[in-house]
């Protein structure tokens, strides 16, 4: 065990345990959640909930103003209404729910303020250099401004993997807090994501380490992956930042949310995930404020799904997808 000392703005010392990380026993872990499944009563109720903690998400540099519109369309309403919508009557049952948030490139939060304005759905912004997090402070600051000033309500940050893996803690601690700053000082609270990217951390003891920086720093939520590298999202390091933000709730009261990103492309899986969260964390965690999937194919598997439950058989045309 080693204690890694990190200055806090007002000059104190904040010391944090690099907590060692029993990999075998994480591994086991995580696939026993593999294992589990959802009683079929219950499933079309745990499906619904997935999607409602969905960012419907596009950062690719091909984006358009149209695909943003489009993406945002599919956020307000999943599914045309007139497909299920008797159905749901007859069987007295909610609608399909839309999305939590929409996620785009900061030039596109414009876009997507104008066409989900008055829905109530998060709009989510990338920001300080994404995918990399290789760029000074200042662009970083600038990059989270010009974001929140048009209209995001969420910023999804990413540290700079290259200091924290040469071991310079408190770089990435400060950049943290310079951005949380930013999203405190908008008119209404921004929520920050930290994006730990742990496919380039190296191993369940940075992950972890990581994990405990960006929470003492203030982040909101911590986040998996950037969704453009393999390993994204994985069951074992989203297990051990669940584990972080349990002992950070134990030992503060403080609930920090989760969000896993890429790689997480079916039904089956997001209730791996929900499995796991619940007996990690608890039913407090079971919703969008504390618990979002970044994965948008992920959004055309759960529609398939419910379609599945309320009728029967699956629905194969492309109307649940954006292509």
């Amino acid at each position: 065990m080693r204690t890694i000392s990190l200055q806090k703005e007002n000059g104190s010392r904040q010391a944090l345990l690099a907590v060692a990380v029993d990999e075998v026993g994480v591994n086991e872990r995580a696939d026993f959640f593999t294992k589990r499944s959802v009683k079929k009563d219950s499933k079309l109720t745990a499906l619904y909930l997935a999607l409602s903690m969905c960012d419907l998400t596009t950062l690719e540099g091909s984006d358009t103003p149209g695909r943003i519109q489009q993406l945002c369309a599919k956020a307000r309403q999943p599914v045309p209404s007139l497909l299920i919508e008797n159905l749901l009557q007859k069987k007295n049952l909610a609608p399909i729910p839309s999305v939590a948030a929409v996620c785009v490139y900061p030039l596109m939060v414009p876009v997507a303020a104008k066409a989900l304005a008055g829905s109530g759905i998060g709009i989510a912004s990338v920001a300080t250099a994404f995918p990399s997090g290789q760029a000074p402070l200042e662009i970083k600051t600038k990059d989270t401004l010009f974001a929140i000033e048009n209209g995001a309500t969420e910023i999804d940050m990413v540290i700079n993997r290259g200091a924290f893996l040469s071991g310079r803690y408190q770089e990435v601690f400060d950049e943290i807090i310079a951005i949380k700053r930013i999203c405190s000082q908008a008119g209404s609270k921004v929520h920050l994501k930290v994006i730990l990217e742990t496919g380039e951390l190296g191993s369940f003891d940075r992950v972890r380490l990581a994990s405990d920086i960006a929470i003492e720093a203030g982040a909101d939520f911590i986040k998996t992956s950037t969704g453009k590298i393999t390993p994204a999202a994985t069951l074992p390091v989203t297990l051990v930042m669940l584990h972080a933000i349990a002992d950070h709730y134990k030992r503060t009261g403080n609930k920090i949310g989760m969000k896993p990103a890429g790689g997480i492309r079916n039904a089956k899986q997001a209730l791996h995930y929900l499995c796991m969260v619940k007996e990690t964390l608890g039913d407090d965690w079971l919703n969008p404020e504390l618990f979002r999937f970044g994965a948008s194919a992920l959004v055309n598997d759960l529609l398939k799904q419910i379609y599945k439950e309320l009728t029967g058989q699956y629905y194969y045309d492309k109307i649940f997808s954006l292509d």
